[in-house]
């Protein structure tokens, strides 16, 4: 394999944490248990696997570190394992004493897909801390180290400033304490471009230290925008006065991809997919990474790996609602979340103008009951009389009395005004005005009925003296599924940073935290309603006409398609790849592609609605104000992305 040939895959790296079964002192054993978990790794694909600190010779072998004998069987053990990665053709990362000139170093060996030891790295904070006493037997590795050794005949670079090259990831090491410093080098490493940071650990476990370590990867893979791989050092270790579990993690960006067993004898291996074309579009919209300075001055080194092999399946979990937490307990503490900061913004807003009332159309569906629970709790936190709120039912020729019925409901259960006002008579004439075949039921037929909502709407607003809240969601937004100047415009748009398949999560929380009996009946029986504009006549049994996601495609799809796309940097075709993992069995792959294609003209096609968007907050990751965070040219050309579908 050429060096520094692309070894990834739609931006996938698969990676390796291992805290293999070992002995203290007993290099020949541990090199073995090594070599059955890099035999283990080859068929379960991964390219780099990153092993524990000293691990060679196992952490705690205390003054025996002063022994030849010991250093001597242990370079013995670097060359078989070495031998091994050749033979299965998988890079790895060991932990190993390594003497050069009279002073004894704790080091990472780096060993290529061929068996090449192509750098070495020494640890440069060494603990002398309660029951950590390196001081007494390392050396540590700073500016000042050597910048290489003679390894078999052949020279190895060696030194705290190495980086790895090997296609689009480049990789920094780092080891135990290093990261548990006010200053871990893994900073520097990554200001220098390095994607993908390597621990070699040898933690002991205390009560309570787990979730810190957890956290401590966690947080320092998002710190660094890139993946952190933490390999710790198991229970063979002496358990004269500590213990070690092996606890081992992979993450990226703040997200725990892998995490191993704890307290196992047994060899463990974890493997996840990180991915380096998302970490690289995180870092480039990040302006405060490219401002950050970088303090050394790196050496690159080759790194060759085994290449990322077509067809297999992904190791890191896809979900199909990015935006929903599967966890119940954590999509509550969302929902909470984001309704408050809906609430607070509608509350400053209500506070800055002065208003004491406001006006929404209020349908029966999800979007205006989210906008209407948001604007009671806003009401109810500034002692404000829901009275003043004014919800109006505007049915016209499309309206169910399913809908109709749940819209009166709601607001009087919420205890709001009401209005009904039919707008069917207006609109008849609107027809005639315009010389529309009332029969003819095309855009301009629902067109005028939006239009004529929102007229109504913002007249009561003047009549009351407040302004109209809106109630249309970023999944609406992102495909421009609004008519514009109706639906599109308010003075506040309250589910403007809320996707379609977090709002129906959002009033079922409001049904469970907010309200019982009847009131949450009510809520229930809107989250099942069929999403629609109800803009069609209805049957005649009173059925819909119209169901929203038959025409312009399921909202699960269209919300993926959106995280992927803006939060995630994602091309057409990995969103596609992505898609039929995450909706496998529940759509085809010709079907994922057709709803796909309309997303991205849609959304290239609608920007100028968004252009034109009135304010409201944000509440995740992605949104789509034009004075935030998406700002694009509504003449901008799709073509690239559609014939990348």
């Amino acid at each position: 394999m050429p060096k520094s040939a692309p070894t990834i895959d739609f931006g996938f790296f698969r990676l390796g944490v291992a805290s293999p079964e070992h002995r203290v002192g007993d290099c020949a054993f541990n090199a073995a248990e090594i070599a059955k978990v890099l035999k283990r790794a080859q068929t379960e694909g991964c390219q780099l696997v990153v092993f524990p600190e000293l691990s060679v010779t196992g952490y705690s072998c205390a003054d025996l570190f002063y022994q030849p004998q010991l250093l001597a069987v242990a370079g013995a053990a670097i060359l078989a394992i070495s031998e091994t990665c050749a033979e299965f053709h998988v890079a790895a990362v060991v932990g190993t004493p390594l003497e050069f000139h009279g002073r004894l170093y704790n080091v990472a060996v780096v060993i290529d897909a061929h068996g090449e030891i192509v750098g070495v790295v020494p640890k440069t904070y060494l603990p002398n801390t309660g029951e950590f006493y390196e001081a007494r037997w390392f050396t540590r590795g700073d500016s000042a180290t050597p910048t290489a050794f003679e390894f078999h005949g052949r020279e190895v670079p060696f030194g705290v400033d190495l980086l790895f090259s090997a296609g689009d990831a480049l990789i920094g090491v780092e080891l135990c304490e290093d990261l548990w410093a006010i200053k871990p080098p893994s900073l520097d490493q990554a200001a220098a471009g390095a994607n993908v940071l390597l621990n070699l650990s040898a933690s002991n476990e205390l009560l309570g230290k787990s979730g810190y370590r957890r956290d401590l990867v966690s947080q320092q893979s998002a710190r660094c925008l890139a993946a952190y791989a933490y390999a710790a050092a198991g229970p063979g270790e002496s358990t004269t006065d500590t213990v070690y579990s092996g606890h081992s993690l992979i993450a990226e960006a703040g997200r725990v991809l892998g995490e191993s067993d704890r307290f196992k004898f047994s060899s463990q291996l974890t493997v996840a997919d990180v991915d380096l074309a998302k970490l690289a579009y995180d870092r480039i919209r990040n302006s405060s990474f490219s401002q950050t300075a970088v303090q050394t001055r790196f050496r690159i080194q080759p790194l060759d790996l085994s290449e990322w092999k077509q067809g297999r399946s992904l190791r890191r979990s896809v979900e199909a609602q990015p935006f929903v937490p599967h966890d119940e307990a954590r999509r509550s503490e969302h929902c909470r979340e984001i309704f408050a900061i809906q609430s607070t913004g509608l509350a400053k807003r209500l506070r800055h103008t002065g208003a004491k009332t406001l006006t929404l159309g209020i349908s029966g569906g999800l979007d205006s009951t989210l906008a209407a629970l948001v604007a009671c709790h806003a009401f109810d936190e500034l002692g404000l009389d829901r009275k003043g709120i004014m919800a109006v039912s505007l049915p016209g020729l499309g309206t169910t009395k399913r809908t109709q019925g749940n819209a009166t409901q709601l607001a009087q259960m919420l205890g709001l005004a009401f209005r009904e006002i039919s707008i069917s008579v207006s609109v008849h004439q609107h027809f005639e005005d315009i010389g529309h075949p009332e029969d003819q039921h095309d855009v301009t037929f629902e067109n005028a009925q939006a239009r004529e909502r929102t007229q109504i709407l913002m007249d009561v607003a003047n009549q009351t003296g407040g302004f109209v809240l809106g109630t249309g969601d970023l999944s609406e937004l992102a495909l421009g599924w609004c008519t514009f100047n109706a639906d599109h415009m308010s003075m506040y748009h309250v589910n403007a940073g809320v996707p379609k398949t977090l709002v129906r999560y959002l009033v079922e929380w409001g049904a469970a935290e907010l309200f019982t009996g009847r009131e949450a009946a009510v809520l229930l029986d809107i989250t099942r309603t069929p999403i629609s504009p109800e803009l069609l006549p209805a049957g005649k049994d009173g059925s819909l006409a119209q169901k929203t996601e038959e025409v312009v495609g399921p909202y699960e799809l269209h919300d993926f398609f959106l995280y992927q796309m803006i939060r995630c940097g994602s091309e057409p075709a990995k969103i596609q790849f992505l898609a039929e993992i995450a909706f496998k069995g529940s759509y085809s792959a010709a079907l994922i592609r057709k709803w796909l294609t309309v997303f991205v003209k849609r959304f290239f096609a609608q920007q100028f609605k968004r252009n034109a968007m009135p304010d409201g907050p944000k509440v995740g990751s992605v949104a789509l104000s034009p004075r935030g965070d998406w700002r694009m040219p509504s003449d901008s050309s799709p073509a690239a992305w559609l014939g990348a579908v």
